[in-house]
């Protein structure tokens, strides 16, 4: 099986304080795997980190990428590599239409992926256009989207559902190898959790990976991991397959505290 992520004894300090603190963990082509833990345990950290966020300072160890060493790499070459990172919180971006937005952001990759830079060619630029608008529409009805979507501005005044609606549309678009999904179920209620869900099982497909990272369960109901990994105080503690999700959600972390070597967890 094709090794795609392969992270090895990762340290990493924001603001001069540790926040992973050795952290490993391998992640196959086609895997899901799910990353659980309380709050402030370094979770977004991770995925922040994974995207190359310049806040997040790595002092020890290697994140293998495609069997390329990335942390060298900026945030959009490691887009271009096949990595995406769906945010916990999107941002609004005032002025720009979700068209615009996805347009600009799928051929940037593509240039960086290619070398060719088709808005230089007008012809090219046009069929691309064409190309492009037919994908997005296809992508937008299969996942439930109204057309009239994509001419607002990213974000702006999208409720908390079509926010990340629109983050699992920017997955369909920018095909990568590995998505990651910080705490995609945050902020959403029961139906516009089902939705997203059944967004993200749609349109990702066996020769993708996800790393999922949730505070709770209830996602794990329908993105299915094979999966599920417990971070605590910046380290993974345990690991398992699904059913270690279900045992958190009846018996919590402290659960997990008990399990664990209190040397290994401080």
């Amino acid at each position: 099986m094709e090794k795609l992520l392969e992270i090895k004894d990762l340290h990493v300090e924001v603001e001069n304080k540790e926040i992973l603190k050795g952290l490993s963990l391998t992640i196959n082509r086609g895997e899901i795997h799910a990353i659980m833990g309380p709050n402030g345990s370094g979770k977004s950290t991770l995925a922040n980190t994974l995207m190359g966020h310049p806040n997040y300072v790595v002092t020890k160890g290697e994140i293998i990428f495609k069997g390329q060493d990335i942390l060298e790499l900026s945030p959009d070459e490691r887009a271009a590599l096949g990595l995406f990172l769906a945010f916990q919180y999107p941002h609004e971006i005032p002025g720009v239409t979700l068209f615009n937005f996805l347009r600009t952001a799928v051929n940037s990759i593509q240039k960086k992926r290619t070398g060719e830079d088709i808005e230089k060619d007008r012809k090219k630029a046009a069929s691309s256009i064409l190309q492009f608008s037919k994908k997005l529409n296809e992508y937008m009805k299969l996942l439930g989207i109204d057309e009239s979507f994509s001419k607002r501005y990213v974000n702006e005044g999208f409720s908390g559902g079509e926010k990340k609606r629109a983050e699992i549309l920017q997955l369909a678009m920018l095909k990568p190898d590995l998505a990651i999904l910080d705490e995609t179920d945050s902020g959403l209620d029961i139906d516009a959790l089902k939705t997203v869900s059944d967004g993200v099982n749609k349109i990702v497909t066996p020769e993708q990976s996800i790393l999922v990272i949730t505070h709770y369960q209830r996602l794990l109901d329908y993105i299915k991991p094979h999966f599920v990994h417990v971070l605590v105080n910046g380290k993974l503690v345990m690991s398992d397959g699904p059913e270690l999700a279900l045992t958190l959600e009846e018996k919590g972390y402290d659960w997990v505290r008990d399990q664990v070597d209190t040397t290994i967890i401080n």
